[in-house]
């Protein structure tokens, strides 16, 4: 299983590719390729890469799908016996990324690829049973 832990809007995301994420905004376009460059941690095959703080020559490249508004939350301050109350709402926009591919030094893993691992890992599996 190969996942990579990004760095976006200010938070660390564990990604795997061929899945999907919400994250905070991001200025591109839906059906847009996105390339994300804060790569923390890239993990193949059993194989780990810690960066410090980042890893070089690991990129992770995504597909925005859409753009959204999160739930409400609601924000209720009062202060007693003063007659102050401030009720204040607060929907955060978020980007839907699907994630392509995690790329770590030239070698490209995709979907695909992990899902025809999976396979031959759960065949020798059954084989040695």
């Amino acid at each position: 299983m190969t996942y990579a832990i990004i760095e976006t809007g200010g938070k660390q995301v564990r990604v795997e590719p061929g899945r999907f994420y919400d994250i905070e905004l991001l200025t591109a376009q839906p059906d847009e390729k996105v390339t994300i460059n804060s790569v923390l941690l890239v993990q193949h095959d059993g194989g780990l890469s810690i960066g410090q703080p980042l890893v070089s020559g690991a990129t992770v490249e995504g597909t925005v799908l859409r753009h959204f508004r999160g739930r409400k939350v609601l924000v209720y301050k009062m202060k007693p016996k003063k007659k102050t109350r401030k009720k204040r709402g607060h929907r955060q926009e978020i980007t839907r990324l699907l994630i392509n591919s995690i790329t770590l030094n030239g070698q490209v893993f995709t979907a695909s690829e992990a899902a025809a691992v999976a396979d031959d890992s759960s065949a020798e599996t059954t084989a040695e049973s």
